[in-house]
């Protein structure tokens, strides 16, 4: 049975354009002070219904490889039956069921145990909602 719970709900500003932000070093600093070198489960929650919590590589070019997918998939047009908002914005609200709002990630001796080329991200296509919060929990 586990003996540690903790959670920490970080603000985040993702800014007026479509995003790939990074969240692992949020994560790794969570996890020095919430994991204390103990093995257990990050668990990472966005509670909005417009973005997505994602585990990819980024800086070379996959983040906005995976915007491009998600254009594809969810054009930005008046298609959509939800429609306040920015144009588009209905598409918005179904990005959750491709990209879920949340992961839940290995600790290894209180550090994420990622992949070489892994960051845990968040996927926000929401123009219309700068402002964001992620809520961090470690179990272990």
């Amino acid at each position: 049975m586990s003996d540690a719970f903790t959670t920490r709900v970080l603000h985040i500003t993702t800014g007026s354009a479509e995003t790939v932000h990074d969240l692992t070093a949020d994560c790794t600093a969570f996890l020095r002070e919430a994991a204390a070198g103990r093995d257990g489960l990050l668990n990472v929650f966005a509670p909005h219904a417009t973005m997505g919590v994602a585990v990819l590589e980024t800086g070379a070019g996959s983040d906005d490889d995976l915007l491009a997918a998600l254009h594809t998939l969810l054009p930005a047009d008046d298609r959509w039956q939800h429609r306040h908002g920015s144009p588009g914005h209905g598409r918005d609200h179904v990005l959750p069921a491709l990209v879920p709002p949340h992961a839940t990630l290995p600790v290894v001796s209180g550090e994420l145990a990622l992949g070489t080329w892994q960051s845990v991200c968040l996927v926000d296509t929401n123009k219309d909602n700068p402002e964001r919060t992620v809520r961090l929990s470690f179990l272990g």
